[in-house]
């Protein structure tokens, strides 16, 4: 049973969160963490490129001139690679990259990513955080306040917050996301991990539905 301090946007310690991290995984596999996070990279990956071939560019597909008789070497249409204006010999063709891991890993890799942040020390616990308009000094004192304004963080909340959303968007290696989207690469693309109470009761009982369905 771990006991996480728990703080207040002041940075002073208000509480304690106590409970088992082996509820997250029994321990951290490295190589599904690779895999999972392979899978994301990949994803992003547009694979847009492409150049013309011989089909592909504009150009008569008659014979520039007949075979022989003409003293000079056999040459088929304009849009042969050799000729300027041609084709390109191996055209590029764009490329879907995008692959998926079985749903139930993709999870699990989700849990042992947050249990490695646990693991590491690189977990914020704080007890809410709210704004009520958009202002992105809020968020700002806070990350001061906690010592991570020089961090790069990931803020999960219990839910979706367009007012904390807005308010750290403009603040650079900052990011925002409730605990029902997280993943593996986002936890661990970012150094620190800044979960507010009701976020971290929000991933447990998804656990505990994941595991009794």
């Amino acid at each position: 049973m771990a006991a996480i301090p728990v703080q207040n946007r002041s940075g002073q310690q208000v509480g304690t969160y106590e409970f088992d991290l082996t509820e997250l995984a029994p321990q951290v596999n490295k190589q599904l963490l690779h895999d999972v996070i392979v899978m994301y990279e990949s994803n992003r990956r547009l694979g847009t490129v492409a150049t013309k071939g011989r089909a592909d560019v504009k150009g008569s597909k008659k014979k520039m001139y007949k075979q022989k008789g003409t003293g000079r070497a056999r040459m088929g249409n304009k849009r042969t690679p050799i000729r300027r204006g041609g084709g390109v010999t191996f055209a590029k063709l764009p490329v879907d990259h995008t692959y998926r891991l079985p749903r139930k890993a993709v999870q699990l890799a989700t849990r042992m990513a947050i249990l490695s942040k646990f693991e590491d020390n690189q977990v914020t616990l704080l007890e809410d955080l709210q704004v009520s308009v958009p202002k992105t000094k809020e968020i700002a004192q806070t990350l001061k306040a906690l010592k991570l304004d020089d961090t790069s963080c990931l803020l999960a909340l219990a839910g979706p917050d367009s007012n904390v959303w807005k308010s750290a968007r403009n603040i650079p290696r900052v990011a925002v996301s409730p605990a029902a989207e997280l993943n593996a690469y986002e936890v661990l693309h970012k150094k620190q991990l800044v979960l507010t109470r009701g976020a971290l009761d929000a991933i447990r009982n998804r656990i505990r539905q994941a595991e009794s369905a």
